[in-house]
């Protein structure tokens, strides 16, 4: 596998962007594996922040665990 020099295209506070070899595969997906793959990152950056929110602020109930993921979810959407 060869590697790609990205550091032209990375600009602070930019983390968004895919490796050029990774978006390739990604469109060779069909539609539904790729919705499925995306939920799935979902539900991992969801179940990690409970665990980490749980684990920082244990005075927090559940309910509020729960209104402070969506929260930060939610930042700037609303």
């Amino acid at each position: 596998m060869r590697g790609f020099d990205t550091s032209e295209r990375l600009v602070p506070r930019n983390v968004e962007v895919v490796d050029d070899a990774i978006a390739d595969i990604l469109r060779r997906k069909r539609p539904e594996d790729r919705l499925r793959i995306g939920f799935e990152l979902w539900v991992s950056a969801h179940n990690m922040l409970m665990t980490h929110i749980r684990h920082s602020r244990p005075e927090f109930d559940e309910k509020a665990v729960e209104r402070e993921v969506a929260r930060r979810f939610l930042s700037g959407t609303l």
